[in-house]
């Protein structure tokens, strides 16, 4: 029995994971320009979610700051999850739906890019993040889950995982966060020769 559970989760992962390639290649490719360019010109990516989404924003942050995979500059990141103090007031005195819109009025710039992760795509505190970073000029991408939720139409750039399942999804949003992550480090490093 429980050989079965675990080698039905694998299953059921590879199966996604096949079809993300095939569904989400074009939007991976143009998450990954957005960032190159953002980048090149010398700007930041801010990441945000709730839950286990929060903690992939947080993940990828930490790759850019860091590394991925190769030597390098570190490139400007921030998780908006991170500052604890910044989450619990402006959620207190503002309300939750405000905590990554606020946020990002105070630390984006026009030219930034904001990724989203939401496995519904329908969380009132992204929607509201999204729609003040399109107002602030920023680059929007959000990770989702197949339906895209609300943020689909409201992004530049949507990489729907072509699941309902929210391990599934999560599962994907990492793998094309490290696959962003390997993209936008081949693209600066090379430039640096």
């Amino acid at each position: 029995m429980t050989e079965e559970i675990l080698r039905t989760n694998i299953k059921r992962s590879v199966e996604v994971h096949a079809k993300l390639l095939e569904t989400c290649l074009p939007a991976m490719a143009a998450a990954a320009n957005a960032l190159i360019s953002a980048y090149r010109a010398g700007h930041k990516a801010l990441f945000f979610g709730n839950g286990g989404s929060s903690t992939d924003a947080q993940h990828l942050a930490g790759e850019f700051l860091g590394r991925y995979l190769r030597e390098r500059s570190p490139l400007p990141a921030v998780a908006l999850a991170d500052n604890m103090a910044a989450v619990t007031a402006i959620s207190n005195d503002f309300g939750f739906d405000q905590v990554f819109s606020r946020q990002l009025q105070a630390l984006a710039l026009p030219g930034d890019v904001a990724v989203a992760f939401s496995t519904s795509g329908n969380s009132q505190n992204i929607v509201e993040a999204v729609n003040c970073a399109r107002k602030i000029g920023l680059h929007t991408i959000a990770l989702t889950g197949s339906s895209g939720g609300r943020l689909r139409g409201l992004v530049d750039t949507l990489i729907a995982v072509p699941s309902d399942e929210t391990p599934r999804i999560q599962e994907c949003h990492i793998l094309v966060g490290h696959a962003l992550c390997d993209a936008v480090e081949h693209a600066i490093t090379s430039e640096l020769g």
